[in-house]
């Protein structure tokens, strides 16, 4: 993990139209990134639409350990985190996002339980100054996760890490599209600790993780790493049959012993209806885990480099 030279240190942000955040960000980022001497900083422009991108490009002119990767599109945030992490070169390397709300000044504090022989350092968000609808959701998503997946992913955990160079080359070789970092970092195993933080509210602009992102990722969090969806759906279907068994019997005994006619068009609809909602629950559940088996299939890259400035090919 260590050499006779001193240790190089990479920083990987993702950054989709934040040009309100960047500069505070670099100035805060610089002061902690350059106590360490051998250091890179490495921007993902994420298809932005803003400034950011002409921000970034005047830190890698003011500075040669800046960089910048330049996807052809908005790839998404799981895709331009791997991206980082392809072309990141240090013997670890921090994930951060761009909106401040993972503070720099945390670093330190990690980057110390590295070098005390942990090989993933994660935060552990303690406080979220956030709405409370929105921090319900993410308490009840992570716990049910937690109970869903087949590895231990930390609890209130997300992408802000540390990582050794040999998870780093681990998590570069998993071949997989539908990337779910922090799952595949809990995956690969190794030394792991979790670090406790208070994550600030965003410094300015509006979250680019809307309500439709924020489904899609946490879909692949469970269904990466958890087949229950599709044992629960089986589990169902058997209980759907059970009842139905039961129902049928109850209705021939009323009707032989008591001579009870059964119900006629509210009780035939409420079959109905329920039975189709359950096929339609289960199809659904079904055609997430064959649509990733398409995309697999597809073989195609999980983001495309349009350009990069100050990367070493």
């Amino acid at each position: 993990m260590t050499s006779l030279k001193s240790p190089m240190y990479s920083v990987v942000i993702p950054v989709f139209n934040e040009e309100e955040n960047l500069a505070e960000l670099h100035a805060r980022l610089l002061k902690v990134i350059r106590g360490y001497g051998n250091y890179e900083i490495i921007y993902i422009d994420d298809g932005c639409t803003d400034r950011s991108r002409s921000l970034i490009e005047k830190f890698c002119s003011d500075n040669d350990e800046v960089k910048l990767i330049s996807l052809s599109r908005n790839f998404g945030h799981q895709p331009a985190v791997t991206a980082g992490l392809n072309y990141a070169l240090g013997d670890v390397v921090a994930v951060m996002d761009a909106d401040l709300q993972d503070p720099p000044e945390v670093l330190p504090e990690f980057f110390s339980q590295w070098k005390n022989g942990h090989q993933v350092v994660y935060a552990v968000r303690q406080k979220r100054r956030e709405p409370w609808y929105k921090k319900a959701a993410y308490f009840s998503y992570y716990r049910l996760l937690k109970i869903l997946a087949e590895i231990n992913i930390p609890l209130d955990s997300g992408d802000f890490c540390v990582m050794d160079r040999v998870v780093v080359d681990c998590l570069n070789e998993l071949p997989e599209k539908n990337r779910f970092i922090r799952g595949i970092r809990a995956w690969v195993g190794f030394r792991q600790i979790g670090v406790t933080y208070e994550r600030h509210a965003r410094f300015s602009g509006l979250p680019k993780y809307n309500l439709r992102k924020l489904l899609r990722l946490g879909y692949d969090g469970i269904f990466s790493f958890s087949k229950q969806p599709l044992v629960l759906s089986m589990r169902l279907g058997i209980i759907t049959t059970i009842i139905s068994f039961l129902y049928i019997a109850l209705t021939l005994w009323r009707k032989l012993v008591y001579g009870v006619q059964p119900e006629g068009w509210t009780s035939l609809m409420i079959a109905v209806l329920f039975l189709g909602g359950i096929q339609l629950l289960m199809l659904g559940v079904l055609g997430e885990y064959v649509g990733r088996i398409f995309d697999e299939t597809k073989g195609r890259p999980v983001y495309i480099i349009s350009e990069t400035i100050n990367i070493v090919q």
